[in-house]
Order: structure tokens, then C-alpha cells, then sequence
């Protein structure tokens, strides 16, 4: 199985504004709301957890895959009420995420609990999936051209 890695590159600052949580995330690149993530490995599944406190999953929450391609999105309706303040983020949510090689997208699955949505995608072992092919490496040898 392959070694994970992060998808969203977002250049040196991106990450120094996930850690700020305060008037300077005005700043952010205007791409949506942000959705955080994370994601692993497990029992030869790729998970993929996304925070989406408050929404309704059955309305407000939408999971494709296609190409390689998982996409999730959701809303978070604002309710009118009259208020002082408000840090909470509306509007619609989105993010993809490239799975890895393997993956079979006929076997997907999604549980929305506690407000984090949780997604399972099967992963080909290596017995059903590609073969893999050590490569011998010699040493002070010239490779003859075939």
C-alpha cells in the first residue's frame, strides 16, 4: 500500500492560516467555505473524515466519485435570527481528493455521526490489484540497449 500524502497544496501560507481562527481568515483563498479533513489508512480502506457540524446529511450533504476523483459537498443553511455576532461559517462547502491507486470506486460508503462525515473506499491488496515487480539493481554494470 502506498504512503498518503497531502493533496491540497495550498503554497507555505495555506497552513499558517488553518491555525489562525480569528479576523485575518478573511484572507483565505476564496474557494468556498473551508471544510477541514483528514485521512487514512485502515483494514485496506481509504477514509476520508470531514468536519461538517450542523448540517442535515440526508438534505445538506452530497458524496460523488468519478475518475479517481472523490468530491464531497455540503450547506450549512443560516437561520434568521437576530444576533449580536456570529463565527459560524454558512453557505456551501466542497472539497476532492484524488484517491489513491487501487481503489475501487463500486464500493463506496459514507456515515454522517456527531457532525463528522465519514468515507470508505475499498482498496485492492496487492493479491487482486496490480502486481508489483521488483526491479534487481546491479552495480558497475553498462545497461545493454535491447
Amino acid at each position: 500500500m502506498s504512503t498518503l500524502v497531502r493533496r491540497d497544496y495550498r503554497g507555505p501560507l495555506g497552513e499558517m492560516f488553518d491555525w489562525l481562527e480569528g479576523p485575518l481568515t478573511v484572507l483565505r483563498p476564496v474557494a468556498g467555505q473551508p471544510m477541514r479533513v483528514e485521512d487514512f489508512v485502515r483494514d485496506d480502506s481509504y477514509v476520508i473524515r470531514a468536519e461538517l457540524p450542523g448540517v442535515d446529511p440526508e438534505k445538506d450533504v452530497e458524496v460523488t466519485v468519478a475518475d479517481g476523483i472523490l468530491t464531497i459537498k455540503a450547506e450549512r443553511r443560516e437561520e434568521r435570527a437576530e444576533r449580536h455576532h456570529s463565527e459560524f461559517h454558512y453557505g456551501t462547502f466542497s472539497r476532492s481528493v484524488t484517491l489513491p491507486a487501487g481503489t475501487d470506486e463500486e464500493h463506496v460508503q459514507a456515515i454522517y455521526s456527531h457532525g463528522i462525515l465519514e468515507v470508505t473506499v475499498k482498496v485492492a491488496t496487492n493479491g487482486t490489484g496490480k502486481t508489483v515487480r521488483k526491479i534487481p539493481v546491479r552495480q558497475n554494470q553498462h545497461i545493454k540497449a535491447t
